[in-house]
């Protein structure tokens, strides 16, 4: 994709090949015809602050997760996706997307390993985090820009995650909305993502339309539980995560809006403090309808028996929401019907629930 000057010249100087390319110059005569762009190629897209150049259709793309491939999935870009890492676990992606997302190799259960992303044969790599060493990789198993370049790859940030707004609280979902057009652009499917998106918006502004008459002060407090296999560690979920927003725009007020960023370390006594009206139960996928069912047992289960919590109105009246962590904390088309799905807990004589 992407290669610039400085990049190509090294590249081809080595092979003898490079005359005057990037200048105008001409190049020697057995370099062939250039092939011819894809129609609406090239383009340029926003990449975390940088404008970046996609001279061609990328063809071989690969996937950090399921988040940047769930979104491929829904454009309709499945044939052009080489691989992923973080697979969606079975029965993660919307049966729609089932069969297409089974189909796609992965690269890495976990984090792609360097040597196999740089082998893949990619031409394009879709990443949700802005460093994937935070996501568990050790110093030198991430790819540096030098060996991105030399490979032929070029590194593609899902913004909504790699580089969310810093300037204050994300209330909405128009990051996660610029992510799907950019990719739309990425892969020549923009007319699809224009179609997506504005489904989202469709969502989003008949949750807005029924509970737009509520004053702010009478909705009602929300806590998203990560229900992972620690419980006892809670996760504050802060106001520039995906999260936050799909709480706001559902009519509750996030118990932790006063803090800034995507998630920090929290304590029970501190959730216990802030006295949450309703509580979020943000299991993560576990493979099987089952499995899920009982993670969220287990969420309930913990809260009750767990003496800092068992006292909270929330729990011992039940007011608990089981909704997956994936649609509630990743980036995507799902998050409007996030939105919406807590919104007709919330507020269900506005909002009539799903069928």
């Amino acid at each position: 994709m992407r290669m610039g000057c400085r990049v190509l010249g090294g590249l081809l100087a080595v092979s003898g090949l490079l005359v005057g390319a990037c200048g105008g110059g001409a190049v020697a005569a057995d370099a062939g015809p250039a092939p011819a762009p894809a129609a609406g190629f090239p383009v340029r897209i926003e990449n975390c602050g940088a404008a970046l150049d996609v001279p061609a259709l990328p063809t071989k793309v690969v996937t950090s997760n399921a988040s940047g491939l769930e979104m491929l999935l829904w454009l309709g870009a499945q044939d052009r996706v080489l691989g992923t890492g973080f697979p969606p676990a079975p029965g993660a992606l919307p049966p729609e997307l089932a069969d297409a997302g089974a189909a796609v190799p992965v690269l890495g259960t976990a984090i792609i390993p360097k040597e196999t992303l740089l082998g893949s044969g990619a031409d394009t790599f879709i990443t949700t985090f802005s460093s994937m060493g935070s996501m568990g990789g050790a110093a030198g198993q991430v790819p540096t820009a030098e060996e991105y370049a030399a490979a032929g790859i070029e590194e593609v940030f899902l913004q909504s995650t790699s580089c969310p707004p810093r300037g204050g609280p994300v209330e909405d979902l128009s990051v996660e909305g610029d992510d799907i057009r950019r990719l739309g652009t990425l892969t020549g499917t923009s007319a699809k993502a224009d179609e997506l998106v504005a489904g989202m918006e469709a969502t989003v502004d008949e949750v807005q339309a029924a509970i737009g008459p509520v004053p702010m002060e009478q909705r009602p407090s929300y806590f998203f539980f990560d229900v992972g296999p620690t419980p006892g560690d809670p996760m504050a979920t802060c106001n520039q995560q995906v999260a936050h927003a799909a709480i706001t725009l559902a009519g509750a007020r996030n118990v932790f809006s006063d803090c800034a960023g995507t998630f920090r370390q929290t304590s029970w006594e501190e959730v216990v403090a802030r006295d949450p009206d309703w509580i979020q139960l943000g299991v993560r996928n576990r493979g099987s309808v089952e499995a899920n069912e009982a993670g969220f047992a287990e969420g309930v289960r913990f809260l009750k028996e767990f003496p800092a919590t068992a006292g909270l109105a929330a729990v011992q009246q039940d007011r608990f929401l089981r909704i997956p962590s994936e649609v509630t904390t990743i980036a995507g088309v799902r998050n409007a019907d996030t939105v919406r799905r807590i919104a007709a807990t919330l507020y269900p004589d506005r909002l009539r629930a799903e069928q």
